[in-house]
């Protein structure tokens, strides 16, 4: 790992931007900076994220570099990311006839993210992916374990959860005892949320991370799952049935990242604290965001650092879900 860097008028400002931007009163930037020495893993990062694509889903925009890519995580503070690739491109109903190609995005695939990470080792690592049903989807990633990928995901695709194919890449998984990440997306990606737990029961030996817009807004008691209301607001009631999974099962984790996972903590302060104290030891920081630099104005990421920092009950919890569960949990 690299010395740290010196804390900069920037750096301590953009501290302070960050909590205010989450709606968090401090006098000051805390002692834990991103720019201190303390490490912070980041389990959910593209390549090529945030071009856009034409109605034949062909990239006509540009989208944020590689070189961007890596700034962007310096200025989070991040010693270590997980870049997770898409699948290929196809046509079919897993892929929702192409909206999910690049996962839904102008996200890169394995090759991209392999190189990346042979550029920059001590920085990032990588996932292994391909489209749930294709023919040949377990053969490609477990190439990429081969390779040294860390996990299976970011699993994308309007399939099952219980589906044959859905469970050759959870075996998969267990053979190579890596966990799989799963974007979960009423009426769009990994359909059965609520049937998941036969899988949880089935496989106790995959770890699986959940993660996306049905995860967080299942942590409501009552979410009506309205596939037109992915971004819930207001008051919750605990013990829906994302909680659930996280209290009944060692097997399930979850991916903080995204603007669900910042709106799952933003929409209830007070349900957040409590959410994090019950499942310090399942969650894991993810920043999944687009921008190109840290800006806490656009950054979910920054923000949702901020909040975590926030609402940890402690030092102890917030390092856990910062880092520590990462690493343990990616042997990293």
């Amino acid at each position: 790992m690299n010395a740290p860097r010196p804390l900069s008028r920037r750096d301590f400002l953009l501290s302070a931007a960050t909590l205010a931007g989450a709606g968090i009163a401090h006098a000051a930037a805390p002692a834990h900076s991103p720019a201190t020495a303390e490490p912070i893993i980041d389990i959910h990062q593209h390549t090529n994220y945030g071009g856009v694509r034409d109605a034949a889903f062909r990239q006509i925009s540009p989208a944020r570099t590689h070189a961007q890519l890596r700034a962007h995580q310096l200025g989070l503070g991040v010693t270590k990311t997980i870049l997770l690739p898409s699948g290929r491109d196809a046509f079919r109903p897993s892929t929702i006839n192409g909206r999910s190609n690049g996962l839904e995005s102008t996200i890169t695939g394995n090759e991209d993210c392999l190189a990346f990470v042979r550029a920059f080792p001590a920085e990032f690592v990588f996932g292994a992916n391909e489209v749930s049903d294709l023919a040949d989807a377990t053969a490609v990633i477990e190439k990429y374990l081969k390779l040294g990928a860390v996990l299976i995901g970011e699993q994308k695709f309007n399939v099952e959860c219980d589906s044959a194919e859905m469970q050759k890449l959870y075996q998969l998984a267990d053979a190579y005892r890596v966990p799989i990440l799963m974007h979960w997306q009423i009426g769009s990606y990994n359909q059965g949320f609520d049937r998941f737990h036969t899988m949880l029961k089935k496989y106790p030996r995959v770890n699986f991370i959940g993660h996306a817009q049905t995860w967080w807004a299942n942590i409501d008691k009552a979410c009506d799952n309205d596939p037109r209301n992915l971004y819930p607001r207001g008051k919750l009631t605990p013990g829906g049935l994302t909680d659930r999974y996280l209290s009944d099962y060692p097997n399930m984790f979850g991916d903080l990242s995204a603007g669900s996972g910042e709106n799952a903590f933003k929409r209830d302060p007070d349900h957040a604290r409590a959410f994090l104290a019950r499942h310090q030891d399942k969650l894991m920081f993810g920043s999944d965001c687009v921008d190109p630099t840290a800006d806490v104005a656009v950054c979910s990421g920054a923000r949702q650092l901020a909040q975590v920092r926030a609402y940890a009950p402690n030092k102890t919890a917030e390092r856990k879900m910062l880092y520590t569960n990462a690493q343990t949990l990616f042997r990293l």
